[in-house]
């Protein structure tokens, strides 16, 4: 699985004029299944945010994890993580999961952060979706299951 992280002082998603997920502190989760996934894939992954420590402490340090801030993950699934660009300037996204496959990874990802005691709201598989903001820091970072 791919996540885009992006660490927030406040995030929302929006779907059709309607706020359907928003938190303050905590992550904007940006999440894609890809072909070879699997609920291990999503668990580790899952388990991996929960305790990165991307937060400040009080010296100001990155020491912190979303779990010891008492943060909060928005996660919004994104298979345009899965863009392969290496073949001219149409990118490809035959490496993500199938849409079924895909829904239910997404699915099991955000019930995994929820069950390690993190607050999850999420945005719509599939939708048609407005993400906005306020990146914190800022700090963003790219995590891949399969690159480690």
């Amino acid at each position: 699985m791919r996540a885009l992280l992006q660490r927030v002082s406040q995030s929302s998603v929006e779907v059709s004029g309607h706020t359907i997920g928003k938190i303050d502190q905590g992550l904007l989760i940006l999440i894609c299944a890809m072909e070879s996934d699997s609920p291990k894939d999503a668990d580790q992954l899952a388990s991996k945010i929960s305790k990165l420590r991307i937060f400040t402490d009080d010296a100001g340090k990155m020491n912190r994890s979303l779990i010891d801030i008492g943060g909060a993950a928005l996660v919004v699934s994104q298979f345009t993580l899965a863009a392969d660009t290496s073949r001219g300037n149409r990118p490809g996204f035959s490496s993500a999961a199938s849409p079924v496959e895909g829904r239910k990874l997404y699915e099991y990802f955000a019930e995994a952060v929820a069950a390690l005691g993190i607050r999850v709201e999420t945005g719509e598989f599939g939708a048609d979706m407005q993400v906005a903001l306020v990146n914190d820091g800022p700090v963003t970072i790219c995590l891949d299951t399969k690159a480690n």
